[in-house]
């Protein structure tokens, strides 16, 4: 029993989310303090991290955060669902901008520490907030289910992803 526990929590929309979240926040970090980092390595860098969140942000907002919503009981649950879909709009915004700076710039660099900021903010209130409730108000079976479908649809964004990248 205790394996199919272990097998369940690895593949539900919680715990797929904060892997995400983890491995978005470690290249952030790398071109945050990449300054002297090459103006390829740091383009490179960049396409990556915009690549991670665009699937991120896709899968989210087509699973996780109408689950979410639906469930709802609170206005408080409805207000984390409305600000969680802003933030994102917000982070596009940011990407946007930072596509448009010279890599290695003090511009460049500002850009990068804000959308660092920003990010980190978004999985902040995510993981402390929204998550939690998304426990309470979805319970383990349907977070299983809803991973499932998150991991099938990344499956499919991630390939079109990268190809569009070169």
């Amino acid at each position: 029993m205790p394996e199919r526990k272990r097998t369940t929590r690895r593949n539900d929309a919680i715990t797929l989310l904060k892997e995400d979240h983890r491995k978005v926040k470690a290249m952030l970090e790398d071109l945050v303090s990449g300054e002297d980092s090459s103006r390829s390595d740091l383009e490179e860098l960049c396409g990556r991290i915009e690549t991670e969140l665009k699937i991120h942000t896709e899968i989210e907002e087509k699973h996780f955060y109408p689950a979410f919503k639906e469930a709802a009981e609170k206005e408080e649950d409805q207000q984390l669902f409305h600000e969680a879909t802003e933030e994102h709009h917000a982070v596009d915004l940011i990407l946007e901008d930072l596509r448009k700076a010279e890599p290695g710039s003090p511009q460049f660099m500002a850009r990068a520490k804000v959308l660092d900021e920003m990010v980190r903010h978004h999985i902040k209130e995510e993981e402390r907030e929204m998550m939690p409730r998304a426990k309470k108000l979805l319970g383990a079976e349907q977070l299983v289910e809803l991973g499932s479908r998150m991991q099938e649809m990344k499956g499919e964004l991630e390939p079109a992803m990268v190809s569009r990248e070169h």
